[in-house]
């Protein structure tokens, strides 16, 4: 899954998440389930940014 999401999208998707988790209208199973999503999707960044991080150190190319 985390190969399949770039950045950006993850970061959007997140983005979106937040908002409606603002807005207070979801059910505690819904609000649960966006909050999963979200744990995932900040994950994958966390991720990619470190994988950035090492490839800038190391003079790697970026993936």
């Amino acid at each position: 899954m985390e190969n399949d999401i770039n950045f950006e999208y993850a970061i959007e998707t997140l983005e979106g998440i937040v908002n409606r988790l603002e807005v207070g209208k979801e059910s505690l199973e819904g609000t649960i389930r966006l909050y999963k999503e979200g744990k995932k999707l900040i994950d994958i960044c966390r991720n990619k940014l470190n994988e950035a991080e090492r490839t800038m150190e190391d003079g790697n190319d970026i993936k």
